[in-house]
């Protein structure tokens, strides 16, 4: 659905895009992420058409931005960081507005309202001045804006911004909701919240892109070893030793007691190492049982530091 071919976005000696090249399928939530600085905006806002780029290619559903730049922005619906209101208007006011700009049939515009303002949950707030509402609110109209005229493509700049944790968790699920029918990039920094929504991420640092997978499969490759927490009903100090002195194990960490009589362990093996057996036969040979064993993966917080940290080679 979107396509960026060798994009590069210069100003001056600065290259604030280098060379980026990505694919974003039907259906998928792609996560944007990056530093402050990094190229994010710059990328979104070559993506709509906003600005134009130094060098490379952008196609979505085919379209290329430059040669049919109508055709593009017909598919896309856009958030910016900061919502692009007219204060001044009811939000009922304005969204009919945008209905105009974006030619959505006079018939059609009542029901896509209402669907639109119940799904972001601003039908309470239709007929009150966008000055007056609250930021949140706020962020729901821009959100709002961006859906009409269902577009096949959404891009949203921080969409969760200035929300309270329970419009947050709403906004997410309208999001997640939009995704089995839309194509979509959410670039965002809570990054819980990424990985909560999106399929696959990218991060760019830097101009350029540094990585790109699913979060499962970007922790595969940049964790140096498999962790495994444990929960084993026995003594810390003798489960401790028990796990350390076994083969292919490289570390072992007392954790705490969360009940009692046991003990939490996070256990590291050498890279490709897969160590639960060799877990299971140690400690059953000692009579210990294992009351809890699973696998912790990277977060989404240490996989983006680690790429834009330079602790590691591009993962791409």
């Amino acid at each position: 659905m979107i396509q960026v071919i060798n994009l590069s976005k210069k100003y001056g000696n600065f290259n604030a895009v280098n060379n980026i090249n990505f694919t974003v399928e039907k259906g998928e939530i792609l996560g944007f992420l990056g530093p402050n600085g990094a190229g994010k905006s710059t990328t979104m806002n070559i993506i709509t058409g906003y600005i134009s780029a130094t060098e490379g290619t952008v196609k979505v559903d085919g379209f290329d931005i430059l040669e049919q730049p109508q055709e593009v922005k017909k598919r896309i619906g856009y958030l910016p960081e900061i919502p692009p209101l007219y204060v001044d208007m009811t939000v009922e006011e304005y969204l009919q507005f945008v209905c105009k700009i974006k030619k959505v049939k006079a018939s059609d515009r009542k029901e896509m309202l209402n669907n639109i303002m119940n799904a972001v949950k601003i039908n309470d707030v239709k007929s009150r001045l966008i000055k007056n509402l609250s930021k949140g609110y706020k962020q729901r109209v821009g959100l709002a804006q961006a859906m009409i005229g269902d577009p096949e493509v959404l891009i949203l700049d921080e969409p969760t911004v200035g929300l309270d944790p329970k419009q947050i968790i709403e906004i997410r699920n309208v999001i997640k909701g939009l995704g089995k029918k839309h194509t979509i990039i959410l670039s965002s920094h809570i990054l819980s919240e990424v990985s909560a929504v999106c399929d696959k991420v990218l991060i760019i640092n830097k101009g350029e892109v540094v990585a790109i997978d699913t979060p499962e499969n970007l922790s595969k490759k940049l964790s140096q070893s498999n962790r495994i927490l444990l929960r084993v009903k026995g003594p810390k100090k003798e489960v401790l030793n028990i796990i350390k002195n076994i083969e292919d194990i490289s570390k072992a960490q007392f954790q705490g007691i969360k009940e009692e009589g046991t003990v939490d362990i996070l256990a590291e093996g050498k890279e490709e190492k897969d160590i639960r057996e060799n877990i299971f036969y140690a400690l059953s040979k000692k009579n210990y049982p294992i009351l809890m064993m699973k696998s912790i993966d990277l977060t989404l917080e240490e996989i983006f530091l680690q790429v834009t940290n330079g602790q590691k080679e591009d993962i791409l």
